[in-house]
């Protein structure tokens, strides 16, 4: 069965790669041999792009896992899309980067905030203009202005944002590492990848971030909502829109 490469966990910033089509699903998807397009998942949105074939242009407005562990598939945005490939035939993938980065900044603020908020995560979603954490809180909550200097100090530390694997018997071990408390990180390969930034935080992601924490930019906490007796909910957003 078909299983793409994900470029991707190897260099957030790679935006085209060429690529063969390795099978056409029921419903036209289009799965490749290997990609820089993200697939959906853990809170993150699926790329959205182009696959260049044959001199035409496939819109893409989305990607998503298949049903075989490690096959990605490539959601044209129209049912009817034209130029279709075939099996075999080689393509061209390019993702759109404006939206790709703004979710690898949001991403990384992500991670920064569960820092700045030092209690279990209950739940998150990353869009084009915002984030956000669900928090089991179990002590004092800061307000949105205090908050909101904590992360920024975290961002204007300009850490390095890197990877690295173990195993699952090494997870298995350091509990720890996993902040969220609904949600697992993916399993089946027999290794995990962490995302380690500076020495401020390292927790298991599959997800696109920055090199930098300082590439975040401004960031602020723009609201703060009770969803229980101890949930938490909050948001943050780019500062100036950007």
């Amino acid at each position: 069965m078909p299983v793409t490469e994900p470029l991707f966990l190897a260099d957030a910033y790679q935006r085209t790669t060429t690529g063969r089509v390795a099978a056409i699903t029921e419903r036209g998807g289009i799965v490749l041999d290997r990609t820089v397009f993200y697939a959906t998942g853990g809170g993150q949105p699926g790329d959205s792009g182009v696959l260049r074939h044959a001199g035409a242009e496939i819109d893409i407005a989305t990607a998503v896992k298949g049903e075989t562990p490690g096959e990605i598939i490539h959601v044209p945005a129209s049912e009817a899309a034209t130029a279709m490939p075939a099996p075999g035939d080689e393509v061209e993938a390019v993702i759109d980067w404006r939206l790709r980065h703004r979710r690898m900044r949001i991403h990384t603020a992500l991670h920064l905030l569960s820092v700045a908020m030092p209690f279990p995560v209950t739940g998150g979603q990353i869009a084009d203009d915002y984030g956000r954490l669900d928090f089991d809180v179990d002590g004092t909550m800061p307000d949105r202005e205090e908050l909101t200097a904590r992360l920024q100090a975290l961002i204007d530390g300009d850490h390095v944002v890197s990877s690295e694997w173990i195993t699952d018997a090494e997870l298995d071990a350091n509990p720890g590492l996993v902040k969220t408390m609904r949600v697992q990180p993916p399993r089946g390969s027999g290794r995990v990848r962490l995302i380690r930034i500076g020495d401020v935080d390292l927790q298991p992601c599959g997800g696109t971030h920055v090199a930098r924490t300082g590439e975040i930019g401004r960031m602020i906490v723009s609201r703060i909502e009770s969803k229980g007796a101890r949930n938490k909910r909050v948001r943050i957003a780019f500062a100036d829109g950007a």
